[in-house]
């Protein structure tokens, strides 16, 4: 679904004259496109293999990540334009994710992962970590999930 509806916005965009979002689209669905191959490559398959939504959703969040480091890095090397340019795109793609998750939902995750997986210490720190986002289902970035579960983890 979430495939489909970024050629849309695609065929939108070409319709508005939107070449700011255009650019951005196209680029998810190259992404996407060359994720699908790596993802045929390991599994051995002769024919196409599609992502699932998390997957999908797992390549918007590593391209939103790129603009933000990319956004920082400008602003620090004083190119406050070329940051806002980026900085417009992760809006963009930020309007194709799911809602995130609140904070006390997200600690509600968290809290059942630790008695699922018996974590208490920083040594659970991966197998915590893999039970959240798995349980997430991509509602949450890596990076709040990371946050709360060292909350919960800690002495």
């Amino acid at each position: 679904m979430l495939k489909a509806r970024i050629e849309g916005e695609i065929k939108t965009a070409l319709k508005k004259g939107d070449s700011l979002s255009l650019s951005v689209f196209r680029m998810l669905a190259s992404a996407i496109h060359n994720k699908e191959i790596e993802k045929r490559t390991r599994s051995g398959e002769a024919r196409d293999v599609a992502l699932t939504e998390e997957e999908t959703i797992a390549v918007i969040r590593a391209e939103l990540a790129k603009r933000k480091d990319a956004s920082a890095a400008y602003r620090q090397g004083g190119r406050p334009d070329a940051a806002e340019r980026e900085e417009t795109e992760a809006a963009i793609l930020s309007s194709l994710l799911p809602q995130e998750l609140s904070d006390s939902d997200l600690e509600q995750i968290v809290l059942a992962g630790k008695a699922a997986t018996g974590a208490s210490a920083a040594k659970d720190f991966g197998k915590l970590m893999g039970w959240v986002m798995k349980e997430a289902k991509g509602r949450s970035s890596g990076e709040r999930a990371s946050a709360m579960v060292k909350k919960h983890l800690a002495p």
